[in-house]
């Protein structure tokens, strides 16, 4: 499926609820956190009609995120469900891991292909602060359990934060040498309660450069084939798996944007920062048939802007001053 800029648009975020057992200082607000309504959030049955319209528009991998997707109820079901629809050749799921150790064998058995971890801190009062809640020792569980269920992926992921957590990165980098798994740091982007709170994010030449100091040439890493994301990776000497770097301010990476979302109450974002998009939910509720339905969302992602407007003045008006909680990040 191609957008008006000839982008192949075959990457879905779906955010399946707005509700986390976290509240990370980039994310949330500490409180005052405006919920949305039950009635408002789609149905598992109405996500996977709308994954089964994507599907046959082109679409072939799905991430389910949230808020923390782990909190709502019969998430196992719904990957088994996901996984199902012709078309879909990949299932992975956004999580902080918390709720993971009991869960991590049942998604795995319901075709759940790769995991991405957020975890910006192996420190316990690091953790703390920036998520407000004293859960390292869960999210470590919840990790431990990815590894032993066997996932064919695993990412972790650590927003560095200037001042904050820092002296973390070279830490984190080191589950890359102990495990075949990919450590990402991802910039801070200049919106939502960090911006807000005058949070500075780590420029990612910055961390590559750490990187290097302590561990020596950092060699690029291709890809291959499938369906991926911004990340660029490398290898690292003596290490089992990779770190990775996604750079969304210093190098744009918008003319290859292959992904569109979809957030809990059913609005499909075409891009993370901007607020146009189609509401789906009012066709699903609204006696749209399976071709409507289609057509809706073939003409919305055709519209998908050429870029994100994170700090061009020209973004004013278009841009989504929304918390990255409400929107599926």
């Amino acid at each position: 499926m191609l957008d008006q800029f000839r982008r192949n648009i075959e990457y879905v975020r779906i955010s399946v609820t707005d509700l986390c057992n976290l509240r990370c200082r980039y994310c949330m607000p500490e409180y005052g956190v405006r919920k949305i309504r039950h009635e408002d959030v789609l149905s598992y049955e109405e996500i996977l009609r709308v994954v089964r319209a994507l599907a046959g528009l082109g679409i072939r991998k799905v991430r389910l995120t949230g808020g923390e997707p782990l909190v709502r109820g019969g998430i196992a079901d719904l990957v088994r469900a996901v996984k199902a629809v012709p078309g879909i050749e990949q299932v992975a799921m956004t999580t902080n891991g918390v709720l993971l150790s009991p869960m991590a064998k049942d998604l795995k058995e319901a075709g759940l292909d790769s995991v991405n971890m957020s975890l910006d801190a192996l420190s316990e009062d690091v953790f703390a602060f920036l998520a407000r809640r004293p859960l390292l020792s869960w999210a470590k569980k919840g990790l431990e359990a990815l590894l032993a269920a066997g996932f064919a992926e695993v990412k972790v992921n650590c927003v560095p934060i200037a001042g904050v957590n820092e002296d973390e990165i070279l830490r984190l980098a080191e589950l890359a040498r102990q495990e075949e798994i990919k450590v990402r740091f991802i910039e801070l982007m200049p919106i939502g309660c960090a911006f807000r709170a005058g949070f500075r994010g780590v420029p990612m030449a910055e961390v590559k450069e750490r990187l290097a100091r302590e561990y020596g040439t950092l060699l690029s890493v291709s890809q291959g084939s499938g369906i991926h994301g911004p990340a660029e990776y490398f290898r690292v000497p003596g290490f089992r798996g990779q770190v990775g770097f996604i750079d969304a301010m210093e190098h744009k990476f918008c003319s290859s944007c292959n992904r569109v979302r979809l957030t809990a109450e059913g609005f499909l974002k075409l891009c993370l920062h901007a607020g146009t998009g189609l509401d789906v939910r009012a066709l699903l509720r609204g006696g749209a048939d399976d071709g409507q339905l289609r057509e809706a969302l073939s003409r919305a992602i055709h519209r998908k802007p050429a870029e994100h407007f994170f700090l061009e003045e020209g973004g004013a008006g278009l841009r989504d001053e929304r918390y990255m909680y409400q929107v599926g990040g």
